[in-house]
């Protein structure tokens, strides 16, 4: 079955998305563990203001939603280019 993949171009696009998948989905996962861990080790640090009166709970909450997005966004354009054997 193994085999099949290397002569299969779907085969290939598909552990090629796995692949982007994965790697974005580690990317996610780091930005919200440096959330949590801010939560939970500096909680005095998510009512500081950088952003003109926005604390940095609500600051960080919304880099991690638009995060989110750019990476779906990013992961649709990558798994849609074809495989140079497709």
């Amino acid at each position: 079955m193994a085999s099949d993949q290397h002569q299969n171009p779907l085969g290939q696009s598909r552990s090629r998305n796995r692949r982007i998948g994965l790697a974005l989905f580690a990317i996610y996962v780091l930005l919200y563990v440096g959330f949590m861990g801010i939560v939970l080790f500096q909680p005095d640090a998510l009512s500081w203001r950088p952003f003109g009166g926005v604390n940095l709970a609500i600051a960080y909450g919304m880099v991690l939603i638009a995060a989110a997005f750019i990476l779906a966004v990013l992961y649709m354009v990558t798994c849609r280019r074809r495989t140079p054997d497709a």
